[in-house]
């Protein structure tokens, strides 16, 4: 890997990993149409630690609040009513669909999942389910209105996001706003659901990152690593402010159309055979 593809997928990972773009997909695009080959999987899994830990640093109070009401809450059946208790449980049970799904797809997930045909095709087709979600949804209702069923129902939906192009944010907001929830409310909870996934994601993917490389695929060095993941954590907490204020009073629709166009640009590189899928 050269220092350029390095940053610039860095940049590429902090911009988009909490967009409803899929940051998985747009690192597999950049790299085969900039660099001509892809970057890998685990390369995306660990320089999404540094904008898990852009998460970890923005939302450090409500994390310490939840965390410890829920501790609290084992033993004090006096504060499993609140919020905070509750929400940790939904966190906790939510992230259990994306463990087990990688788990058991993660030979999948490493090598057809990262087809380019597949990729273009999930951007277009949740595109449009997104529109859907925008549309329908009916945005009545807040965190505090947030029960377990759906702390499920985005969690599933977070696993979805397993495949490149999908969106971990655009498949568990689809789903927040499916269940009626206010864009900002799916987004918070979006926030929260990614850690632990993210976070174990990465720390086991780390060795990985540094095998020899199959055909077409770049290694970083360990330097390389560090400066993407750092490059993405501060890329990745500038997004997540951005994406907070943007939601609150604005549709998704914007993302909708960059989507469509994305994965229709993608489609006509492919069948003009100017990059190839694998």
């Amino acid at each position: 890997m050269t220092w350029v593809e390095a940053i610039v997928l860095g940049i590429v990972q902090g911009l988009t990993e909490f967009l409803p773009v899929s940051s998985s997909g747009h690192l597999r695009i950049t790299s085969a149409i900039f660099f001509d080959r892809d970057a890998g999987a685990s390369f995306t899994a660990v320089t999404q630690l540094g904008t898990e830990a852009a998460v970890l640093i923005y939302f450090a109070k409500d994390i310490w609040r939840i965390t410890r009401t829920w501790l609290v809450g084992i033993r004090d059946k006096s504060v499993r009513s609140s919020l905070d208790y509750r929400m940790g449980w939904y966190v906790i049970v939510g992230s259990i669909p994306i463990g087990l799904f990688g788990f058991l797809f993660k030979d999948q997930i490493r090598t057809a999942g990262r087809n380019l045909w597949l990729v273009a095709t999930t951007l277009i087709v949740f595109a449009f389910v997104l529109a859907f979600a925008e549309y329908w949804g009916r945005q009545t209702r807040t965190l505090e209105n947030f029960r377990m069923r759906d702390g499920v129902v985005m969690g599933f939906a977070q696993a979805m996001a397993l495949i490149p192009g999908v969106s971990r944010s655009g498949g568990t907001l689809t789903a927040g706003l499916l269940l009626n929830l206010t864009r900002e409310a799916a987004a918070r909870y979006s926030f929260l659901l990614a850690i632990p996934a993210v976070v174990m994601s990465g720390i086991f993917s780390v060795g990985d990152v540094f095998e020899p490389a199959a055909p077409g695929t770049s290694v970083p060095s360990v330097a390389q690593m560090i400066v993407a993941t750092i490059i993405a954590f501060g890329v990745g907490y500038a997004a997540i402010a951005w994406l907070l204020r943007y939601v609150a009073h604005h549709t998704l629709y914007v993302f909708v159309l960059y989507r469509v166009a994305l994965g229709t640009l993608v489609l006509a590189l492919l069948m003009t055979g100017t990059i190839s899928a694998t």
